[in-house]
């Protein structure tokens, strides 16, 4: 099917607090959704069959509860009540912004995935009603292409956006279609945590997601494009990812993923949206997800020591748990082994070893957690890398727990740069990296130089071990990682 995503630049309100009238905040939308119909127009010439839009790309952000309720639509959240906004503008008020997007999808035979803030009076008989007798929400709503609204939902894992409630059920929200089957939504933050993405998708056996996000970019583990398409891979679905374009607030990354292929834009240096329309098949249902395949192999393990290396790597590697790996001590015996250095990388505190040499062997080592590593390169760059290991809280900007085997391109030459933001690389490096993660939910990352994306050769789980491997990277290499979300441990 043909698929469209676009990344906007949102028209913002100069003063985001300042409380306005409707008609202000109609007329501040309104320029927006000039820009939103201009791109539907041009998805739908080139054959896209849906379209999807950023989070916050209406309304802008930075509201409080109260300077965004102008901006609020009004919407039922109810599968009882079916509605076309487009045809039955008069059914409730407060619904020009629907009623915009219902016309844009039925005039141009799309469907149409958007974000806005909407608002539900609620009743002070009900424990979670906010003291102001209305709930606020991040919503995403789908119409089909006569423009019906199929699915709203309402996100679940805010990001301290202070003028949303979070709604008093996680909402499992899908919507079919002819071309694709089902599609399942969800926002922003919530693709890092087990209500609802995970559950959702696993409940559903869903192959298709769709994905409005306002997304600073973090690096080396969190860039927009990188942990998109490591989501895409470990659930082997479709993602149509949406990002609002604000380089100056880090934001940008959007794009059309497939478990084998990604259509992606990542531009920090200029302005103005970008339109991706990529064709992409259909994964049909029958076919298992990364991650029960992973199970799979931990339950049935083959403890007989198989390798998995592929030319050029010459030494071959073989491992068992709670074996040491081979070259841990060098073969004359007597040379040090690299040192452990401790760096900040995304507010963790690290453990790392340097990766010295043109090839080698290191392991690197957390409370439970133990990644490996096995490198090989041509030729040696004047750059710094590294194999890090955390197992533990994330706290900072959200709690969550993270394992993490990551090697990744230090900012400089001396260790304390280990873990900075670096967006160029020259390294071309053959590796396997692999860990006794104790989570199956492990999201492959292989980020190169210019925040560009690259395919592992093989991942899978291994004798208890999950590995990723790759022969000779497209491009410098910033980062291959496997990165666990131990959600039990939130």
């Amino acid at each position: 099917y043909v698929a469209a995503v676009y990344e906007h630049e949102s028209i913002l309100s100069p003063n985001p607090t300042a409380l306005v009238d409707r008609q202000a905040a109609l007329e501040l939308m309104g320029r927006n959704l000039d820009i939103y119909e201009q791109q539907v127009v041009a998805a739908a010439r080139q054959g896209a069959q849906i379209i999807v839009f950023p989070e916050d790309g209406i309304h802008g952000f930075n509201f409080t509860r109260s300077s965004i309720y102008p901006y609020l639509d009004f919407v039922l959240h109810s599968h009882s009540v079916k509605w076309n906004p487009c045809r039955e503008p008069y059914l409730f008020n407060d619904t020009e912004v629907l009623q915009r997007l219902s016309c844009m999808a039925l005039k141009n035979k799309i469907f149409l995935v958007a974000n806005l803030g909407t608002k539900q009076p609620c009743e002070h008989t009900d424990p979670q009603c906010p003291s102001d007798g209305r709930y606020q929400f991040n919503t995403n709503v789908a119409f089909n292409d006569d423009g019906m609204l199929v699915a709203t939902y309402r996100k679940h894992n805010l990001y301290f956006e202070y003028a949303f409630d979070t709604p008093p059920e996680p909402d499992y929200e899908l919507f079919d279609t002819p071309f694709a089957g089902k599609f399942g939504m969800f926002t922003c933050f919530d693709i890092l945590f087990f209500e609802p993405a995970v559950n959702l998708i696993r409940q559903y056996n869903l192959k298709q997601v769709v994905y409005p996000t306002a997304w600073m970019n973090q690096l080396p583990l969190l860039s927009a494009v990188e942990f998109q398409q490591a989501f895409a891979t470990a659930f082997n679905i479709n993602i149509l990812a949406a990002n609002i374009h604000h380089p100056t607030l880090g934001m940008t990354g959007s794009g059309i993923y497939t478990p084998v292929k990604s259509f992606i834009y990542h531009n920090m240096e200029s302005y103005g949206g970008k339109l991706i329309v990529a064709e992409i098949p259909v994964i049909t249902t029958d076919y298992k997800t990364n991650l029960e395949i992973n199970e799979g192999f931990r339950e049935n393990l083959d403890h007989s020591c198989k390798t998995f290396t592929s030319a050029p790597m010459d030494d071959q590697v073989c491992f068992k748990e709670g074996q040491e790996t081979p070259g841990r001590v060098s073969e004359k015996g007597n040379e040090p082994l690299p040192p452990l250095f401790y760096a900040e990388m995304m507010y963790d505190n690290f453990t790392f070893v340097p990766v010295w040499g043109e090839k080698g062997e290191v392991q690197v080592c957390a409370n439970t957690l133990c990644c490996y590593l096995h490198y090989w390169r041509a030729v040696l760059t004047n750059e710094l890398y590294a194999l890090g290991v955390f197992d533990g809280l994330h706290t900072v900007h959200g709690t969550y727990y993270v394992q993490a085997c990551a090697l990744v391109k230090c900012g400089g030459l001396s260790f304390s740069t280990c873990g900075q933001e670096v967006t160029d690389a020259g390294a071309l490096i053959d590796f396997q990296l692999w860990g006794n993660m104790s989570t199956p939910y492990i999201f492959p990352l292989l980020l190169t130089s210019g925040i560009t994306l690259d395919f592992a050769d093989h991942m899978g789980w291994k004798n208890n071990h999950y590995f990723i491997s790759k022969n000779r990277t497209s491009s410098g290499l910033l980062t291959a990682a496997l990165y666990g979300r131990w959600y039990e441990k939130d």
